[in-house]
């Protein structure tokens, strides 16, 4: 069954001027100043030059693979291995990450055969790898670029780390980690590392990490396994995260108590963060994450073990977040997610899409533009394919990645006359 519960509307953010001003004044005083480097990436400045240009068209590579109800889904490249992330860049060319560890290009028609260069090495293994990447909000002024990945930590096992570095045109330069996920219980598992990459309208970056498969640790905020964390668009900790002045407490996480957070979203209207996550069996959500929500998992589920039997309480225990909307009998395995706000499916405007990896689609979750829920519908069913993100492309198409070994980019197009 699927379960949507309502939320009361938000009002809308501040004006976002004022927010660019007082982070621009705002500084963390427990952070060290170090001499600028001309080869690394500063700190986010207030935005300045002109707007984003006017996206280029992006080609098909041939005719539509599948349709359904006026959709019609056109492949844009194919021969991914196991794509990850999507980002699209002002002068039209698409970044995909593979979780093998490349990043590719996909530029004038063509998807390169070469990765692009620049980047640390990632821990390649099970689950682990290159996984989001994100463009920084003033991309076409600074040419910041982030992604996550896997990556070994000595004696604590493997955790999840952001990198950012600076887009040449063809490549990258000046790479640094910038953020680094604190393991709890040293894990050398090969699964549940989340992870995705979300800028706010207010310049804020928040990054996900699943519970790396210890369960036990995401109700432990010592650590960063089981939470979204909230940093400075250069690795500091913005002075009004909720969990700052607790002690013994990490400092960049903003949320916690999540299992394999695999989307993450930012609402336009609202500004509200939406978060997707794997359930165990059964028990998938969608969350609005707000500063210092507790989650819930391990200590409640709406899923349950593997013979049946209850996870944690056998109701929802007082202080923690109700999700948006869950499956308690079905699977559909959730990863990236985006709210639509283009002009080629008037239909879906404000509407949050989901891709699913075990129902072989694409969830679309009926906002009334808002942040209630009217109903849900699955699309692309028939056409059978794992999917891992949905984004909201700049040109008014939604765009897909399937996860295959020969996976692709995808572009959902309405069918005209």
């Amino acid at each position: 069954m699927i379960t949507v519960l309502p939320e009361p509307r938000s009002l809308l953010r501040a004006f976002r001027l004022l927010s660019v001003l007082v982070l621009a004044v705002a500084c963390d005083s427990s952070s060290p100043i170090a001499t600028p480097d001309p080869d690394v990436p500063g700190p986010l400045d207030p935005p300045v030059g002109p707007p984003p240009p006017t996206f280029p068209e992006i080609p098909a590579s041939g005719e539509p693979v599948f349709s359904e109800g006026g959709i019609q889904v056109v492949p844009i490249a194919r021969g991914l291995d196991h794509p990850w992330g999507l980002a699209f860049l002002p002068s039209g060319e698409l970044l995909v990450s593979e979780r093998a560890g490349r990043l590719r290009i996909f530029v004038d028609g063509e998807l390169k055969a070469a990765p692009v260069s620049g980047l640390p090495e990632p821990w390649v293994n099970g689950q682990g790898g290159l996984l989001d990447v994100a463009t920084h909000p003033e991309f076409w002024t600074d040419s910041l670029l982030y992604v996550t990945q896997s990556s070994q930590t000595g004696d604590h096992g493997v955790t999840v780390e952001v990198v950012r570095a600076r887009w040449t045109g063809s490549s990258l330069t000046g790479a640094e980690v910038i953020w680094t996920g604190v393991p709890g219980t040293p894990s050398s598992e090969q699964r549940h590392f989340g992870s995705r990459l979300a800028f706010d309208l207010d310049g804020y970056l928040y990054v996900s990490m699943g519970d790396r498969h210890v369960r036990s640790e995401a109700q432990d905020p010592k650590n960063h396994q089981g939470t979204v964390s909230r940093i400075h668009d250069d690795g500091r900790i913005p002075d009004d995260n909720p969990f700052l002045d607790r002690a013994g407490v990490e400092p960049s996480i903003y949320a916690y108590g999540m299992r394999n957070p695999q989307g993450l979203a930012v609402h336009p209207g609202t500004g509200r963060l939406l978060e997707s996550e794997h359930g165990p069996r059964y028990g998938d959500e969608v969350n609005l994450i707000d500063a210092g929500d507790n989650l819930g998992w391990a200590a409640f589920s709406y899923g349950v073990e593997a013979d049946g039997s209850p996870i944690g309480a056998q109701s929802e225990p007082p202080g923690m977040k109700t999700p948006l909307v869950y499956w308690d009998d079905t699977t559909i395995a959730p990863s990236g997610i985006d709210v639509y706000t283009g002009d080629r499916f008037p239909d879906w405007d404000g509407d949050l899409f989901v891709a699913a990896l075990g129902a072989k689609g694409v969830i679309r979750v009926d906002l009334d533009g808002g942040l209630d829920v009217l109903g849900i519908e699955k699309l692309l069913g028939p056409w059978d394919k794992r999917i891992r993100h949905v984004r909201n492309g700049p040109d008014g198409f939604l765009y897909i990645l399937t996860d295959e070994e020969n996976g692709g980019i995808y572009r959902l197009e309405p069918i005209t006359d």
